[in-house]
C-alpha cells in the first residue's frame, strides 16, 4: 500500500489490515464444494419471502442443485462461453451463478429493468451465447422485449425461461464430467452502473471475487452462525459477490430478498434473526423511515454494513444510534471486485463515520496526483488508485477503455478523488469528473453536500457543476426536502455562507421529488446536469 510518497512495509500492512492472511487460489464453484464438505447440513440459502414457509437449501443441497444446473448448461454451452442472467433476485439466479462457475462458463449479469436497447447493448457487447430470463419484471414481458432486438444479436443461440426451470435443470447428463476451472479464469462480466456514459463490461476473475468477499466478511468478524439478509440486486457485485460468496466461505446463511421492500426487509431481519442490517444509503434511509422500524425486534443484529454510494457521516451516526450497533462501510468499485477499503467495527466512531477506513487485505492503494499520476503527499487530494489481486482483467473487448482505467504499472484509476492521513485512513472528496472548476478554483461537490445534508429540512442532496459564461462553471444544488418540510433557496444559501467560502456556496438551486439513480443507488449526476440545461 502506498501512503503519500512512501511505501508502507508488509509488516505495517498486516497491522493495518488485521493480519489478513494470503490470497487463496479459489474459484466460485470450489468455495461452494468446500462449504458442502465442511458444513453439509448448515442452512446456506433462504428464499426471503413474506411467508413463513420459505424454500431453504443447506450447503449439500445447494451444491447438488448447482451441479445439476452446471450439467444442464454443459449440454448447451462449452466452457469459456458466456451466459447471461436477466432476472430479479431469486434462488434460481444463485443456482445459475454457481452452476455457470462449476461449468467453466462466464456469467453476464443483466439488470432486469433494462429496456430493449439497453439489453441489446449488454448482450451484444458481451457476445453472450445464451441468456436465462424471467418471464416478466414489473409488468414488462422480458421474452417479448428480447424478441425485438434478437435479430441484432448473432452470437445469441439459446434463450432459457425461468418458467421452464425444472425441465432445463433436469436436462443435463448425470454422468457429465465437470471441468477444472482456473482461479484466474473469467467468472463474471459485470456492467458498470453508467453514471457517466454507456456501461462497460468489467471482467472479474474467480480469484478476485472469492477473496474479496472473504476478506470483507472476515473484516466484519462474521462466521458460522451468522445470518445475512441480502437486499442488494444480484446483478451487482454487492449482491452476488459480497453478500453471497462471503457467507459461503464463512459457512453461514444468506436470506435472499426478491426485491428491496423496507417492510419486508425489516420482517426478515426479525423473523430470520439476521446479524446484519445493511444496504446502500437510499436503502438505509428507507429502513429507518419505515413505519414498522420502531416495532421491529433488532436484537439479533451485531453490525450495520453499507456502501455502494458515498455514505454521509450524519447518516452513519444516525443509523448507528437507531440500531445500536457499529457500522462498517466499504469503498468499492465494480472494477475492483469490488472492495478497496473498509472501516472496521472497532474503529473509532469518528473514523467509522468520516473515513473510508483502511485498505482491504492484500490491496495497495495510492492517492495519485491528478497531473503526474505519481503518489501525492499525505493529506493532499488526488485520484484514488488501487492495485492487486482484486483488479479486473479488463473491460470486455475494449482495450482502449482498459488502458484508460489501468495504467502500465497495474494501477486501477478509480475516478474518485480522495486523501489519506498519516494513519492510512482514506477519505472521499468526490468524483474526478465531478470536480467543479470555478474561476480556476477546484471545488469538490462532496464538501458542499455534507454541509447541506446536515440541514434539518434536507433529506438528500446532489451538487453538480453547470456551465457559466463568466466563471466557466458554477455550483448548482439539487435538493430533496424532508417530507412535510419546506425550505427556500435564500435560507439554504445563508446556511451555506455561514459554513462555506463564498465561491463554494451554490448559486443555482433546484428542488426534486427524487433523484435519478443507478441500480446500485448512485445518483446519476450527468442526468441532473442535462435536466438543468
Amino acid at each position: 500500500m502506498l501512503v503519500g510518497m512512501t511505501q508502507i512495509p508488509p509488516a505495517s500492512i498486516d497491522q493495518l489490515a488485521g493480519s489478513p492472511g494470503p490470497v487463496r487460489e479459489t474459484t466460485v464453484g470450489g468455495v461452494l464444494r468446500e462449504a458442502a464438505e465442511r458444513a453439509a447440513g448448515t442452512v446456506a440459502l433462504v428464499e426471503g419471502t413474506a411467508e413463513r414457509r420459505r424454500r431453504r437449501w443447506d450447503y449439500a443441497d445447494l451444491l447438488a442443485d448447482s451441479e445439476r444446473v452446471a450439467r444442464a448448461l454443459l449440454g448447451r454451452f462449452a466452457p469459456g462461453e458466456r451466459v447471461a442472467v436477466w432476472a430479479p433476485n431469486c434462488p434460481e439466479w444463485l443456482l445459475m451463478e454457481f452452476g455457470a462457475a462449476l461449468a467453466g462458463l462466464t456469467l453476464v449479469t443483466v439488470n432486469p429493468a433494462l429496456r430493449a436497447g439497453e439489453v441489446a447493448h449488454v448482450l451484444g457487447q458481451s457476445r453472450a451465447q445464451g441468456v436465462v430470463l424471467a418471464p416478466s419484471y414489473r409488468g414488462a414481458d422480458l421474452a417479448q422485449t428480447l424478441a425485438q432486438v434478437r435479430g441484432g444479436l448473432p452470437s445469441l443461440r439459446e434463450v432459457i425461461s425461468l418458467a421452464d426451470w425444472d425441465s432445463f435443470a433436469d436436462s443435463g447428463s448425470p454422468g457429465e464430467r465437470l471441468p477444472e476451472v482456473r482461479p484466474d479464469a473469467a467468472a463474471q462480466i459485470q456492467y458498470t452502473s453508467g453514471t457517466t456514459g454507456a456501461p462497460k463490461g468489467a471482467v472479474l476473475c474467480h480469484r478476485g471475487i472469492t477473496n474479496n468477499a472473504r476478506y470483507c466478511a472476515e473484516n466484519l468478524q462474521a462466521g458460522p452462525g451468522e445470518v445475512w439478509v441480502n437486499p442488494m440486486p444480484l446483478f451487482h457485485t454487492a449482491g452476488c459477490v459480497l453478500l453471497t460468496l462471503g457467507p459461503v466461505q464463512q459457512l453461514f446463511t444468506q436470506v435472499l430478498v426478491p426485491g428491496f421492500d423496507p417492510g419486508l426487509v425489516l420482517h426478515l431481519i426479525e423473523s430470520e434473526r439476521s446479524t446484519m442490517f445493511g444496504g446502500v444509503p437510499t436503502m438505509l434511509l428507507a429502513l429507518l423511515n419505515h413505519p414498522s422500524f420502531s416495532g421491529t425486534d433488532l436484537s439479533s443484529v451485531r453490525y450495520i454494513f453499507g456502501g455502494g454510494a458515498t455514505v454521509p457521516p450524519i447518516l452513519v451516526r444516525r443509523v448507528e444510534s437507531a440500531v445500536g450497533v457499529p457500522m462498517s462501510i466499504v469503498f468499492a468499485q465494480t472494477e475492483a471486485s469490488p472492495c478497496i477499503t473498509q472501516t472496521r467495527l472497532d474503529d473509532s466512531p469518528d473514523d467509522r463515520a468520516e473515513t473510508l477506513g483502511r485498505p482491504h487485505p492484500q490491496v495497495e492503494v495510492m492517492i495519485a496526483d491528478s497531473a503526474t499520476g505519481q503518489g501525492a503527499p499525505v493529506g493532499a487530494v488526488g485520484e484514488i488508485a488501487t492495485r492487486g489481486y482484486h483488479v479486473m482483467k479488463g473491460y470486455f473487448d475494449d482495450p482502449a477503455a482498459t488502458r484508460d482505467a489501468i495504467d502500465a504499472a497495474g494501477w486501477l484509476h478509480t475516478g474518485d478523488l480522495g486523501s489519506v492521513d498519516e494513519r492510512g485512513y482514506y477519505r472521499i472528496e468526490g468524483r474526478l469528473k465531478e470536480m467543479i472548476i470555478r474561476g480556476g478554483e477546484n471545488i469538490y461537490p462532496r464538501e458542499i453536500e455534507q454541509v447541506l445534508y446536515a440541514h434539518p429540512a434536507v433529506a438528500d442532496v446532489a451538487v453538480v457543476g453547470v456551465p457559466d459564461d463568466h466563471w466557466g462553471e458554477q455550483v448548482a444544488a439539487f435538493i430533496q426536502a424532508v417530507p412535510g418540510q419546506t425550505v427556500t433557496p435564500d435560507e439554504l444559501m445563508s446556511y451555506c455562507r455561514a459554513r462555506l467560502a463564498a465561491h463554494k456556496t451554490p448559486r443555482h438551486w433546484r428542488f426534486v421529488d427524487a433523484f435519478p439513480l443507478t441500480a446500485s443507488g448512485k445518483v446519476q449526476k450527468f442526468v441532473l446536469r442535462e435536466q438543468f440545461r
